[in-house]
């Protein structure tokens, strides 16, 4: 049995809970959260399991109840730093939600905690997991399309959702959309190209979105739409194509590779895959679709198309030191470091080099 503590127990809170439900062998014993209507909706979550779990204000409350053996961060993301550090002077195996921090600072510091301590750190890059990505992602690194030259992520979606105390329509409690909802996208863009940006060109605003909206006077900062272009020093460059005013689109993520024999697509929720080799122009077109099927039950426990319930199987069998981390503090980094680049970019319309960054 693993015992498991969250620190914030919003939206994604909840959601871990629900994937907790139905992972074997792990058990909720505490919460920490400030806010006691997210309290609230956590103990809702657990039902009859409820009972007899603790609940704190703190981190450092939570990291001293001697309760857990594992804590999964998913407060807003500006408090990642201040809610870490008392986890890791507690030695606890720790899951933290992304962007790993909003700053570049805070996210080496991270890495710099996460490399020194002897339990287990994993950054939450759920959209990895999906089982069609997954399926996608083995095909391109099977050399199924050939050598990979060019790779497209779409995400055409809903606007941010409401949070408690509205912290995330401003991008210094974000790091910013390209940081705050695009890191995802950056992590698999690095996990499939497998090499590092050298250099990120976005085009982006907030156009439709929020434009009518007052928080103490102050109207949010967020990008809604871009284009985000991602040159890797391998060669390969990337492309993000992002909206937050599609809600009415089929898929939500679409993602192409191209090779130099093949182009592989993937669609979800619509769980596609399909391939289709170069035929030489005026010949019949090969195309092959096929259907990843996703387990019902991991489905239903959240909302990032089964996903979090497998990468919580991952992170239980490091906990147990039964298998590696895959998603580490330093990945968490260079996503958080190609959002900045990008937000840069937008909002002083020009290139961005990575070694401005320090990489």
């Amino acid at each position: 049995m693993v015992r498991y503590g969250l620190v914030g127990t919003g939206m994604m809170g909840v959601e871990h809970i629900n994937n907790l439900a139905i992972t074997p062998g792990a058990r909720v014993t505490a919460l920490a959260d400030p806010v006691g209507q997210s309290l609230g909706w956590a103990r809702h979550a657990l039902r009859d399991r409820a009972d007899g779990v603790a609940a704190f204000q703190s981190s450092e409350e939570l990291a001293r109840s001697g309760l857990v053996d594992a804590v999964i961060v998913s407060s807003p993301n500006y408090t990642h730093r201040e809610v870490l550090e008392p986890l890791f002077d507690a030695g606890l195996a720790i899951l933290c939600e992304k962007p790993l921090a909003t700053t570049l600072d805070d996210a080496r510091w991270v890495v710099e905690q996460a490399e020194k301590a002897s339990a287990p750190f994993w950054t939450a890059m759920e959209y990895r997991y999906m089982p069609p990505a997954e399926a996608f992602i083995g095909e391109v690194h099977g050399g199924r399309i050939g050598r990979l030259q060019m790779l497209s992520i779409r995400e055409h979606r809903f606007p941010f959702l409401k949070k408690v105390g509205d912290w995330n329509r401003f991008s210094r409690n974000t790091g910013g959309t390209m940081v705050e909802k695009c890191c995802h996208f950056f992590d698999l863009m690095r996990l499939i190209v497998r090499s590092e940006a050298v250099r990120v060109y976005c085009s982006g605003a907030m156009d439709v979105n929020h434009l009518d909206e007052l928080y103490a006077g102050e109207r949010p900062d967020i990008i809604d739409n871009s284009y985000t272009t991602v040159d890797f020093a391998n060669g390969v460059r990337a492309m993000l194509d992002l909206s937050m005013f599609a809600d009415g689109a089929e898929n939500q993520e679409e993602i192409t590779a191209v090779g130099d024999q093949a182009r592989l697509d993937v669609l979800i929720p619509a769980g596609e895959v399909v391939y289709s080799p170069r035929v030489g122009r005026g010949a019949a077109k090969q195309i092959e679709r096929r259907l990843v099927e996703v387990d019902l039950a991991a489905l239903n426990a959240g909302t990032h198309h089964g996903s979090t319930f497998y990468e919580h199987q991952k992170f239980i069998a490091a906990v147990r030191g039964e298998g590696p981390v895959e998603v580490t503090a330093r990945d968490g980094l260079m996503a958080v470091a190609i959002g900045t680049a990008a937000e840069i970019s937008a909002r002083e319309r020009r290139v961005v080099e990575m070694r401005e960054l320090g990489f």
